[in-house]
């Protein structure tokens, strides 16, 4: 029987900053490329948010654009190959500028640095948050 710690279900949101002077539809398809590769995770879900009244791809909707929701459950390690999945997301991407992590309140922040420097960040977060 799995203890009730190691099956709870959490969010956390993905947000995606796009480098400056990006067209939309690349941002888009590249943020849909994204979206792809987590559902392929074992995952709950994977959502683009969108601000309230405003359609995923209206002008100023980068928020919308740009941030998805993932729930997933504590159980089964999941949370360690997400971190790598959009690691290795944001290394091959050629629009964005960054990603962030939050859960619970906690962000973490990669840019595009080294690999081992993008690691060392991702090992230190899941450190924190070793429910995972």
């Amino acid at each position: 029987m799995m203890d009730e710690v190691d099956s709870m279900v959490r969010d956390l949101l993905l947000v995606v900053e796009p480098e400056q002077e990006v067209e939309f539809e690349k941002v888009d398809r590249s943020i849909r490329q994204l979206h792809a590769e987590l559902k392929d995770l074992d995952v709950e879900s994977v959502t683009r948010l969108a601000l309230k009244n405003t359609p995923i791809g209206a002008k100023g909707d980068t928020f919308g654009l740009c941030t998805l929701l993932v729930t997933l459950t504590t159980a089964g390690g999941v949370l360690p190959i997400l971190m790598d999945t959009a690691r290795d997301w944001l290394a091959r991407s050629a629009v964005a500028q960054r990603i962030s992590v939050t859960i619970n309140g906690d962000t973490l922040v990669l840019e595009k640095s080294t690999a081992d420097e993008r690691q060392a960040l991702i090992e230190a977060y899941l450190r924190h948050h070793e429910v995972f």
